[in-house]
């Protein structure tokens, strides 16, 4: 018996929007991402589209312009989305860390709610400040917080807060509505203990 409790929000088709989120909606299908992903946070944003544009804006800078590497920064997303056991964070990001070099052993682990063995210095930096600021509400020892800094100076301590920050908001915007997976996609994620 699915005991996954139903989405709580419609498919919204263009034809029901409301000018500005049509016009939220044609925002962010012309940037990096296309368009919106039924299964994705921006579905749910797009109920509040001035919400969604500024957000979305937030979240290309994070995912396409930051000054963390891709390979890192899909760390400490997959980091965000373990934390809050964001099935579809998850579902989505975990290929693209993949592909930008994080090995499948860390993921395992990670996955699995474990500190990844076999991490790369630069992953365990990474690792240690986002899983930091979750585990103890954004204080993080000066050990963790100058490892960040030497790595990847202070623009780098800002651009981790914020994407650290900015994916725990859809995680909780993910799990408030019931998002749910694309049809016939295995929750990845267990609860943790």
């Amino acid at each position: 018996m699915d005991r996954t409790p139903p989405p709580r929000l419609k498919p919204l088709a263009e034809s029901d929007m409301s000018e500005a989120q049509v016009k939220a909606l044609r925002e962010f299908a012309s940037g990096p991402r296309g368009g919106v992903n039924p299964h994705g946070p921006n579905f749910a944003l797009l109920r509040s589209p001035g919400l969604m544009e500024r957000t979305q804006k937030v979240g290309e800078y994070l995912r396409f312009t930051s000054s963390i590497p891709r390979r890192l920064n899909e760390l400490a997303i997959l980091v965000t989305a373990r934390q809050w056991t964001a099935q579809m964070e998850w579902f989505a990001h975990s290929p693209l860390a993949l592909e930008a070099g994080i090995s499948a052993d860390v993921l395992a682990d990670l996955q699995q709610g474990k500190r990844p063995a076999g991490m790369k210095e630069d992953e365990a930096v990474v690792y240690d400040f986002c899983k930091g600021i979750h585990d103890n509400k954004g204080v993080v020892s000066d050990a963790t917080y100058n490892a960040v800094v030497e790595k990847f100076g202070e623009r780098g301590v800002m651009d981790l807060i914020g994407v650290t920050g900015y994916y725990t908001m859809l995680a909780m915007v993910l799990k408030v509505t019931r998002i749910a997976l694309p049809d016939g996609a295995t929750p990845p994620l267990q609860a943790p203990e």
